[in-house]
């Protein structure tokens, strides 16, 4: 899991862009891994109790992945999008 700040607000969005590089690194990771997990099932390398203990952790993984990746699109919204102009 990667180094997760609690607080986004005095982050550059520079910094936040290389987070979510690293959130996609990770997710990338966390698919290889399920479906390495799932290819040492079906070659009965593994019991289906390995098997279910670590398909738990990596849905928690992936689950905690995406929250970060939904805080991080938000706070990238919220660097990007420019107030409105009222007309007058």
């Amino acid at each position: 899991m990667l180094l997760w700040p609690d607080d986004f607000t005095t982050v550059s969005l520079e910094e936040v862009l290389r987070y979510q590089l690293e959130n996609r690194a990770w997710s990338k990771e966390l698919r290889f891994r399920s479906s390495e997990l799932v290819n040492k099932r079906l070659a009965n390398e593994i019991t289906q109790d390995d098997y279910m203990t670590n398909r738990k952790i990596t849905r928690q993984e992936a689950e905690e992945c995406q929250r970060r990746a939904a805080i991080l699109d938000s706070q990238i919204s919220r660097s990007t999008v420019r107030p409105l102009l009222h007309a007058s």
